[in-house]
């Protein structure tokens, strides 16, 4: 379907708004005929008040023509002097399309690339227009692969579906208004009836008689009724409008490859999805890491500490990219899903040009170090730019510390019976996947009660971290030496029952208790060993990019904590050992891992 069709589409299926508008006053004002012509003049005046009501919202939505202005994507606008080569990229891509390059370029700190037109008269004038390109997606994309998203996006412009999207979005806010109008009077309704039928039933209770039950059913029904017609077009309007915008996916798709080749066109296509997955995972578990500690990673580094993750992880998302991602199909959705984008292009003949994947797309700004640190200036909130800067290896250090005392404090006030009956576990402290070394015990075992592989659950809310612990020794030091006088006092299992159980372990009596609760025990006991280390300054937390962090032990006690740890929760449980290790000394240690890395690249 060429341009000219779907601006008649669009412009049909707006008049079709307004068409329902005037059909429905119609109707209104054939019901006050009606009403003054064959109904007393009481009753007449009551539907005229009711078509009145009705009215307002239809009125209104036909007539308030601005459609809200769209909200601006934090970014920083480059002009050509600072960015010569990413201009001439974007121009030259735009050229070969055909089509009149974009005005302006924002740089944004999303993975993405996106561009719009400010076009006046519904689109049938040209305005403005707006190249949006996320770092986060340069930082994983090849040259050649955003070229082909460039010619992609350059597309649209060609296709004219930035000027066409004024159209379909002026429908698609005047019936969401229109309906939202009618829901917020009905809901209003409800409310005044509530209130009233809630006033009457106090004031009977206060004279001493049965309050009747409050009841709102059929209050506001008739808006609501308005509100399911529209409902009704606004459907139909959607299915219409976005089919209309997964044809034009495909269409600009098609560009991409015809102008960077099929073949970089599909590799792109299938690196966005592993990128937003690692990226996902990146801001989960390494750049606000250290924000409950109020810690940010160094200026630039938040956005541009990506570019670590994804060489070190690079066998981990290889084995991503050759699975594409499995979408639910919604005749509501602006994007075809990328399987079928991915296969649609492969379809294509070979046109003989290869992907090239050697140079980074980075390398087209002429500095990205600058570039990331600009751009983090305005996706960061303020209180967020206030925050203490560290170099990584500092930050993940002060980080992990800071959440190993937390658990530690909480699994401490539990086994000791003064958490106030919280349900905490000592398995982790924050219910988020993938921090790195999140949940490791004393042993630094990465990953341990943490998947850490940048596709899994990496969608963790971050914002769901504990709190910074107290700073100081706090109760962690007096803690651990409460637990261990208690076990040595014999009450070890009484510990164990006021953990969290399953209904299994619950259930569970003698030996098969003590085993069920074993780990449980061993697991927060470690907990309370790591923070101890911490404090007294004898381990520390090792950055690692290609897994999770690493706790470094005191040379030697690598070996011997798994069985000190052991004879801690035996079934005679014997302290001795774990309180040697833990007694200070006097010398400096040397601190080794109790599992190294795997090998990859640190800030």
């Amino acid at each position: 379907m060429g341009p000219t069709l779907r601006a008649a589409r669009a412009l049909v299926l707006l008049a079709g708004f307004y068409l329902l508008g005037l059909v429905l006053l119609a109707a209104l004002a054939a019901a006050d005929w009606a009403a003054a012509v064959h109904t007393p003049g009481a009753f007449a005046l009551k539907v005229f008040l009711v078509s009145a009501v009705l009215a307002l919202p239809i009125v209104r939505g036909m007539f308030m023509l601005r459609t809200p202005p769209q909200e601006d994507v934090p970014g920083v606008r480059v002009d050509e002097s600072r960015e010569p080569r990413l201009w001439q990229t974007v121009r030259d891509v735009a050229q070969q399309v055909g089509t009149r390059a974009p005005d302006e370029i924002v740089l944004t700190g999303d993975v993405n690339a996106a561009v719009s037109e400010d076009s006046r008269l519904l689109g049938l004038v040209g305005g403005t227009r707006r190249l949006r390109i996320g770092l986060p997606l340069m930082t994983g994309l090849s040259e050649s692969g955003l070229r082909a998203v460039l010619a992609h996006e350059m597309g649209h412009y060609g296709n004219a579906d930035t000027r066409l999207a004024a159209v379909s979005e002026r429908g698609r806010v005047h019936v969401l208004r229109t309906i939202a109008h009618f829901e917020e009077r009905a809901d209003a309704k409800v409310s005044k009836e509530r209130a009233r039928q809630e006033k009457k039933a106090a004031s009977a209770v206060a004279k001493g008689r049965k309050a009747k039950e409050v009841d709102t059913t059929g209050t506001g029904i008739t808006y609501r009724a308005m509100a399911r017609l529209y409902t009704a077009y606004g459907k139909f309007y959607l299915r219409a409008t976005l089919s209309g915008s997964r044809r034009a996916e495909f269409a600009a798709d098609v560009a991409a490859a015809r102008i960077a080749g099929r073949d970089a066109t599909s590799s792109a296509l299938r690196e966005i999805p592993v990128i937003d997955a690692a990226h996902d995972f990146y801001l989960n578990c390494y750049a606000t890491l250290g924000v409950d500690a109020g810690l940010l990673p160094p200026p630039g580094e938040f956005l541009g500490g990506f570019r670590h993750l994804l060489a070190a992880r690079h066998e981990e998302l290889d084995a991503l990219r050759g699975e594409l991602p499995t979408e639910p199909v919604s005749p509501y959705d602006s994007h075809p899903p990328i399987a079928e984008r991915v296969a649609r292009i492969e379809a294509l003949p070979d046109d003989g040009r290869a992907s090239d994947p050697v140079r980074p797309s980075l390398s087209l700004l002429a500095d990205a170090d600058r570039s990331f640190a600009a751009v983090e200036e305005t996706v960061l909130t303020p209180a967020a730019l206030g925050l203490r800067r560290l170099d990584w290896p500092e930050l993940v250090h002060a980080a992990m510390s800071v959440q190993t005392e937390r658990s530690a404090q909480r699994f401490g006030a539990l086994a000791l019976g003064t958490a106030g009956g919280e349900d905490t576990s000592p398995h982790g402290t924050d219910g988020g996947g993938g921090t790195p070394g999140h949940g490791a015990d004393a042993h630094g075992t990465p990953g341990h009660g943490a998947d850490a592989r940048p596709g899994a659950d990496a969608d963790a809310d971050r914002t769901s971290r504990p709190e910074a612990a107290p700073e100081g020794d706090g109760a962690g030091a007096g803690t651990l030496g409460a637990l261990l006088d208690a076990i040595d006092a014999g009450a070890l299992w009484r510990i164990a029952e006021r953990l969290p159980r399953s209904a299994e372990a619950a259930a569970a009596h003698g030996r098969a208790a003590r085993e069920f609760a074993r780990p449980q025990l061993r697991a927060g006991l470690s907990q309370l060993v790591s923070a101890e280390y911490l404090r007294q300054g004898r381990a520390r937390w090792q950055l690692s990019w290609a897994e999770s962090a690493v706790l470094e032990l005191p040379y030697g006690h690598v070996d011997e904590l798994p069985a000190a740890l052991e004879a801690a929760v035996a079934d005679r449980p014997d302290t001795g050992p774990l309180r040697a290790l833990l007694e200070p000394v006097a010398a400096p240690e040397t601190c080794a891992p109790a599992q190294a890395p795997s090998p990859g690249p640190t800030a």
